[in-house]
This record gives structure tokens, sequence and C-alpha cells, in this order.
């Protein structure tokens, strides 16, 4: 294990901070260590294990496709990624689907789509994206830019031109920012890196009003809050209100990388041959470890398993909250939940791993659970029991 850090440590870009563990093997909720030891993982890869380590139905999938080819590129049709992009059209609002890798890489393409949308419809004054504080949307530079968040820009000024940020469940701070040049709305319905913050309905009902006002699209970023993370496929329909645009990323590709974009109809119409691309986007493999994975949602109702199961943890840490007199607020939807404590969470988070759960902290004084959307009635309480352990032994 030693030998594995030192040459990471030598190799490796120093753009994280990891702790002094390899992990080696990975099944249903745990991970597994070099040592041998099993970690309760309620982090699930930031949101992308939502099934959990090696699933059958995902792992059977792969093998499959591997055996047959594992890329072409987009200059040829491959069934796995037609399969997918059918079953996303056929489950959602959408009429046509974008592949891409990651989700920066979805944010780029969902941002250009619609400042192409805008500039076709309505002229080239028509650019500006309207996004908000505390989000997050990804390191690349557009996404970044739409990042509400200046500890994320910090050092990579100047960012690009025509962005503006209004405050979050604040409508009136919209009103006064939007207006006939802006070409796009841009919202996480569930902030995830801003600390676990779900959107109102009213504020979202607002937004789609705004936006259609405008005549500006309204884009969702359920990167981390969707496909079954909220209770619902799609966090949209949790709130009932349907964008104009979706991006998702992270669970979709059971693990591999594979991002989205969904587009009504109109806003497909403008996009041409050479307007955007991806020569990995829509991998085979990982398209049909994404099919997989949404046949699994879909076939076990694994939302309505996700509305249990987050009920059942929101009350553990309710009680936390009532006995322990740290945790500030509870919130969340779903296996999307963060406890605000009054603290800082970093030593928490240390001290729950070293007890075999791994969290993830969402800012300095959140803690965020995401833990496989199939985890165990059991593994919650366990989880419980740890963090309470914790939350006691460093409040003594």
């Amino acid at each position: 294990m030693q030998r594995v850090i030192e040459q990471a440590n030598r190799s490796l870009l120093g753009t994280y901070k990891r702790p002094d563990l390899v992990f080696v093997r990975g099944e249903g909720s745990y991970l597994i260590d070099a040592s041998g030891k099993r970690y309760l993982d309620f982090v699930a890869g930031i949101a992308v294990n939502a099934l959990g380590y090696g699933h059958p139905a995902i792992l059977k999938a792969i093998h499959a496709q591997v055996d047959q080819v594992v890329h072409t590129s987009n200059l040829y049709h491959t069934e796995p990624q037609a399969r997918l992009a059918a079953l996303l059209v056929e489950n959602s609002f959408a009429d046509r689907v974008f592949f891409a890798n990651s989700g920066a890489e979805a944010v780029e393409a969902a941002l250009k789509f619609a400042r192409k949308w805008a500039r076709t419809s309505f002229g080239r004054e028509k650019y500006r994206v309207l996004a908000f504080k505390n989000s997050f949307h990804g390191r690349t530079f557009a996404a970044l830019t739409a990042t509400g968040q200046r500890k994320y820009r910090r050092g990579f000024e100047p960012m690009l031109p025509g962005f503006r940020h209004a405050v979050f469940n604040d409508l009136a701070s919209v009103e006064a920012l939007v207006d006939e040049r802006t070409a796009a709305i841009l919202v996480e319905p569930v902030q995830g890196e801003g600390g676990i913050r779900p959107a109102t309905t009213e504020f979202l009902r607002g937004l789609r009003e705004l936006a259609t006002r405008h005549n500006a699209l309204l884009i969702f970023d359920e990167i981390q809050c969707s496909l079954g993370r909220t209770g619902d496929l799609f966090a949209y329909q949790t709130y009932g209100v349907e964008p104009d645009v979706l991006v998702l990323a992270k669970p979709l590709g059971g693990g591999l990388p594979l991002s989205a974009v969904l587009v009504k109809e109109a806003v497909a119409q403008v996009i041409k041959p050479g307007d955007h691309g991806s020569t990995f986007g829509g991998n085979p493999v990982a398209c049909a470890a994404g099919e997989a994975f949404f046949r699994v949602l879909l076939d076990e109702d694994i939302p309505a398993q996700v509305r249990r199961k987050g009920k059942i943890f929101r009350e553990y840490l309710d009680s936390m909250k009532a006995e322990g007199g740290k945790i500030r607020e509870v919130r969340g939807l779903g296996l999307m939940l963060g406890a605000e404590f009054v603290h800082e969470v970093g030593s928490l988070a240390d001290a729950a791993r070293e007890r075999g759960l791994l969290l993830c902290p969402a800012g300095r004084n959140v803690l965020r659970f995401l833990p496989p959307l199939t985890v165990t009635e059991e593994e919650l309480q366990r989880a419980a029991e740890i963090l309470w352990s914790v939350v006691q032994s460093q409040t003594r």
C-alpha cells in the first residue's frame, strides 16, 4: 500500500489531497482497502456508484460489450448508444440526447446549445447566462464561470463574459437580472457542492415562468441530484417543473465516464453537424453500462426505495440534531442529505473514516450523505451509529 501511495505522490499532479488509503475492491455498499479493512461508503464515488459496487446487471453489460467493440467514435452508429438515448427520451420530457464523458463537458455542451439556440432564434445580442451564487457546475471554463463560488475560480481569472449570478431561492434577485438578452437560466434543483441546498418548488416554478416570459432556456443541472437520488427518476419530476435542457452525469454510466444533455426539439433543431462533438462521448461500453443501470432503476423502482430509505436516514439525522446540539440544520431530498454543523466538519469525516465510514464534506461545515441507492436499512443504521459516536467523541 505504501508503495502505491509514494508512487502516486511522485507522479500525479497534486490536485487532490487524499488520505493514505488504497482501495482495491468494492462489494455492495462497501469499499475494501489493501489491508482488507471494509468501509461503509456514503460517498459512492460522489454519487456515481448509485447501485453500489459489483452490481451484476452492470458487470454483465460491461463484459458483454467489451467482447464486441470498445470504441468506434461518433463517426458511426452503435447499438448501445442508440438504445440508451431512446430510453432517456422515452422516460423524460426530452426529444433528443447528446452524450459526453463528464458533468463539466455536459454543462459546456448545454451552454453552447443555449447560445446557438438564442442567436439563431433572436439574434446575436441574446447570449447572457444567469446562474446562481453558491452553485457548482464544473471546472472547465464556461462551467467554472457559471459556478457561483469564488474559491473555485481563484487563480484562473478572468472568467468568460456574459454570465451573471443571482441568489439561490430568491426570485426577486433573478427578476432584477434577467432580461431580453438572457439566453439561459442555469440552476441545480439541489445545490450539491454548495452544501446540499434544495430549491423550493416556488423558486423553480418562478424560474420556469421567467424563462418563458423572456424567451430564455431553463437548464437544470441534475448531475449530482438525478437518476433516483431525490426519490424520483429525475429531480425535475420531484418538483413538477419541466426544464428545456437537462444535464446528467455521475451515476448515468454505472461507474464508467458518461454524461448526457437532454433537449427539447426546438433546441435540437438549431444544432447542426459540426456544431459540437466528442470523440469518446457515448462510448459503447459506457452506454451499455448506462442502459443496464437505467433499466434497474425502472424495473426495481429504485426511486420508491430511495424515498423510504431517505426518510429513515433523515430521522436518524434529525434525532442527532435534537440530542446533540452540534447540528444546526438537516436538509436535502431522498438519499441526497446534508447535516450542517456549528463547526467545521473535516475532523468528523476523518474520524468517521477511521471507524469505517466514508463521508464527504460539502463546504466547511456540512457533511453530505450520498450512499448507494441500494443501501440497506441495516447499513443506514450502522452509518448513523458511527456518525453519532464520532459526534459524541468530539463534543465531550
